[in-house]
């Protein structure tokens, strides 16, 4: 199971605090949500220092969200990609995204499964760096620091009620930020709907 390995991997670097963070960063390319939880109930256990948690979290996330960017950026460079979309609808494209690069990282910060296609399509259009790098910064503080100290408190008490069985409790609150994720969606998308 993926967080009784991510949770060794912390335990055996506890004596090197770049090392968790390295381990925490590489997490949050894998699944960065499991890895602010799993993260968050490291430090319920003391066996990780808060602030080199928060810090490895961040800087993963926000590395992620730039890296997708590049993904759309480097798309715009090559023949097919460009092949894909005529000049005139990319310049459309830019020209919308342009002025809502905040709202649209903000959403997609917030609802999961839109993060890789919003921000591949932001670099794709050629969205200000600037901006989409300011907005995936503001994000990424209030979604992981709220999600952090939301797993934090629970950790905490799955820790005191369940002890051994807190990793269960931690699955099904994954679940039920996924559930309420995709819930959201469906109100959001029937909202829109004519």
């Amino acid at each position: 199971m993926l967080s009784a390995h991510f949770s060794a991997l912390l335990g055996a670097a506890s004596g090197s605090q770049a090392l968790q963070a390295v381990i925490i960063i590489l997490g949050t390319f894998i699944l960065e949500d499991a890895a602010t939880l799993l993260a968050a109930m490291q430090v319920a256990t003391g066996d990780i220092a808060l602030p080199v948690a928060l810090a490895a979290l961040y800087a993963g996330i926000v590395l992620g969200d730039l890296g997708l960017y590049g993904l759309g950026w480097l798309a715009n460079r090559h023949p097919w990609a460009l092949r894909l979309i005529p000049k005139r609808r990319q310049d459309l494209g830019r020209d919308w995204v342009t002025t809502r690069v905040f709202p649209l990282v903000m959403v997609s910060r917030f609802i999961p499964g839109l993060r890789l296609p919003t921000y591949t399509t932001l670099g794709f259009l050629r969205a200000p760096l600037a901006q989409f790098a300011a907005a995936a910064i503001l994000a990424t503080l209030a979604w992981t620091s709220l999600l952090f100290f939301i797993s934090l408190r629970l950790g905490v008490v799955l820790m005191r009620y369940l002890g051994i069985w807190r990793w269960a409790g931690l699955a099904l609150f994954l679940v039920v930020i996924v559930i309420v994720g995709r819930f959201a969606t469906r109100l959001y998308n029937n909202r829109t709907t004519p």
